[in-house]
Parts: structure tokens; C-alpha cells; sequence
């Protein structure tokens, strides 16, 4: 079995991740940062989570704008994820993306 590995992001330094890290406490592992989701390539913390993460491992975001801000960007994060093996579990959606979800 493999590890939960959450993810917290807010856009601003004024805003807090307090509520987001209380819907991740039952990850293994959280990586938080404070930035905007511009760019994958802006958020170091999103980038060294989806370094860290292996095959049967479960990436964990409270809701999918803390992830990705537009259809192209959660289009690669997810294709990465995918060809990891790593299943996205969305928490405040209540949506989750085991299994064979995203294969075409």
C-alpha cells in the first residue's frame, strides 16, 4: 500500500492554509506552499510532491483550483500522475479518481 501524500496551496501570503492542512491530516506526507497557481513551474512544493510521489501512492488536494487553474495544467498534472500510477483523490468535491478514471 502506498503512502497519502497531500498537497496545500493558497494564492497570497495573507491567506491561511489552516483548513486545508486540517482536511489533509490523515496524509503521510504535506507539501504547502503559498503561490500562485500561474504556472506549475511557480509552485516548487507541487513540483517536489509530484517528484515524491511512486506507483500506488495517492495524491490529495482539498480542491482542484489548489491544483491546477486551468484544463491544460490539470491535463499534465493528472497525465503525470497517471503515468506514475498515482491515484488523485479530490477531498471538498468529493471526487475520487482511482482506479481506471482517466485512461481513454
Amino acid at each position: 500500500m502506498g503512502m497519502r501524500v497531500g498537497y496545500a496551496r493558497v494564492s497570497t501570503v495573507g491567506q491561511k492554509l489552516d483548513v486545508q492542512l486540517d482536511h489533509l491530516a490523515d496524509c503521510d506526507r504535506i507539501y504547502q506552499e503559498k503561490a500562485s497557481a500561474s504556472s506549475t513551474k511557480n509552485r516548487p512544493e507541487l513540483k517536489n510532491a509530484l517528484d515524491f510521489v511512486r506507483e500506488e501512492d495517492v495524491f490529495v488536494v482539498t480542491k482542484l483550483d489548489r491544483l491546477a487553474r486551468s484544463v491544460v495544467d490539470l491535463s499534465n498534472i493528472i497525465q503525470l500522475l497517471e503515468e506514475k500510477k498515482v491515484d488523485l483523490v479530490v477531498l471538498d468535491a468529493q471526487s475520487d479518481f482511482t482506479g481506471q478514471c482517466f485512461r481513454y
